[in-house]
């Protein structure tokens, strides 16, 4: 039988309902890594461009960490090692992937809020201090507020990527989109439309972030352009 008849389409959506649990599972994961993401990425990315040299370090060690190893080596870590250590740091599948996933794009949305810190005039940076406005207040309330519009497009394709690599919990049997495909094709020996529709329901998550993406970065190329 040829991977495109029907029978197997068929087939797919018979079962349709074990891939919009994986789709709800793999959403769950996204939302819980991107506020964990969101908050390490405000937090180090802060600490990138503060004055203070030891504040400094430990934001560029982490940044450097996250950035240079490979996903899937954090998640066997987090998931296989930590037991190992510890008999009580057994965590489960889902945690491990909003953990291992936050952690891992919290690093890459550090260096995009730091370069849009890094965008803001130093001016007004001299200026908050002083009118004697600490650090933490200076970011929360002038530059960071500031810096949203530069890196709005960025931290949109951040989230994308997020998204996708949630994708990864599947080494560890985590019942996303990706795993239930594996799964599903494997026992129906039914591949092709699994991981069609499977890519479908990544699109449907991830193509109107992306779009969202341009549309911001064009709007503000033409509120900086001249003339």
């Amino acid at each position: 039988m040829s991977p495109f008849a029907l029978e197997r389409w068929q087939a797919f959506f018979a079962d349709f309902g074990q891939f919009a649990k994986g789709f709800l599972y793999t959403l769950e994961i996204s939302i819980g890594a991107l506020l964990l993401a969101m908050l390490l990425g405000v937090v180090f990315g802060s600490l990138s461009a503060t004055r203070n040299r030891v504040l400094r370090g430990i934001s560029r060690v982490y940044v450097e960490v996250y950035q240079n190893t490979p996903l899937l080596i954090q998640f066997v870590v987090v998931y296989y090692g930590f037991p190992l250590l510890n008999k009580e740091l057994v965590i489960s599948a889902f945690w491990t992937a909003i953990i291992c996933v936050g952690l891992y794009h919290g690093a890459y949305i550090a260096e995009v809020i730091r370069s849009g810190i890094e965008g803001v005039p130093k001016g007004q940076t001299e200026a908050a201090e002083s009118q004697g406005f600490t650090y933490g207040d200076t970011m929360r309330l002038i530059i960071l507020p500031q810096a949203i519009r530069m890196i709005y497009p960025p931290l949109t394709n951040q989230v994308v990527n997020l998204i996708k690599n949630t994708s990864t919990v599947a080494i560890i049997s985590g019942a996303d989109l990706m795993f239930t495909a594996k799964s599903w094709s494997s026992m129906n020996v039914n591949y092709i439309p699994a991981f069609v529709g499977v890519g479908v329901l990544y699109f449907v998550l991830c193509f109107p972030l992306a779009t969202l993406a341009r549309r911001m970065e064009e709007k503000n190329k033409n509120a900086y352009s001249v003339g």
